[in-house]
């Protein structure tokens, strides 16, 4: 199996952050992991230290890039074949590491645990968002990415490089633009995802919008014209 790292970004995940790593070390206990406590104002410190957790511990709120970046660099540094970013709110499930690491194997740049290769992507609210950049990828690439939302992803060694080198590349839907014009293979595969039990997501109406916003923008007007 490839050496595989996997980085979990936490802000304020005290109640979930011990069900998430206890869910790798059952369910990947060949993975190596590192949990980026990301300026958390709860006690998320105290409960990775309680639980002798393997962290890096940010002494202020970088946000999801600054937080996965951060992993990315150590992936880096320390020559790992795969990294996989998996979120910090129980969301994600361990049991579908090694399917992913297995298409890293299978010659794939990016594998993404999809929720719709083989479940129809039903048509809610809180849905069209999702719809809405699939759309816009599809548009400027022609390829298809039906979970471009995803945060549950592997990476192979060469994406290792261009996520932890580069500034102008976050884990987001519209940075797959730029990989897909550098000819970097994607691929989905079909994972389940639970609902967060604890805490809120930060995507409420408003910073959705924005969000939605901030990815159109970079789709058609920022990443097709990127230096590749």
């Amino acid at each position: 199996m490839l050496k595989t790292l996997v980085v979990i970004p936490a802000y304020n995940e005290a109640l979930n952050i011990e069900k998430t790593v206890q869910d790798i070390h059952e369910n990947a206990p060949w993975v190596d992991y590192v949990v980026i406590n990301d300026g958390s104002k709860d006690n998320t410190l105290d409960v990775i230290q309680k639980n002798k957790f393997n962290y890096i511990d940010g002494f202020c709120n970088l946000g999801l890039f600054g937080a996965v970046q951060t992993g990315f660099k150590l992936g880096f540094m320390e020559d790992y074949d795969v990294v996989i970013q998996f979120d910090g709110d129980g969301q994600h499930s361990a049991e579908y590491i090694e399917p992913l690491v297995k298409e890293i194997e299978n010659g794939n740049n990016i594998v993404i645990g999809s929720r719709f290769v083989t479940e129809k992507k039903p048509f809610t609210a809180r849905m069209i968002g999702s719809r809405l950049i699939a759309g816009a990828i599809k548009m400027v690439t022609g390829k298809t990415i039906k979970d471009p939302t995803s945060g549950f992803r592997a990476y192979d060694r060469a994406c290792i490089k261009d996520y932890a080198t580069e500034t102008n590349n976050p884990p987001e839907p519209d940075t797959l633009v730029y990989m897909l014009r550098k000819q970097r293979k994607i691929k989905e595969i079909q994972v389940e995802m639970s609902e967060r039990e604890f805490g809120e997501s930060y995507l409420n109406l408003v910073n959705t919008i924005k969000y939605m916003s901030r990815m159109m923008v970079s789709i058609f007007l920022i990443q097709p014209f990127r230096k590749v």
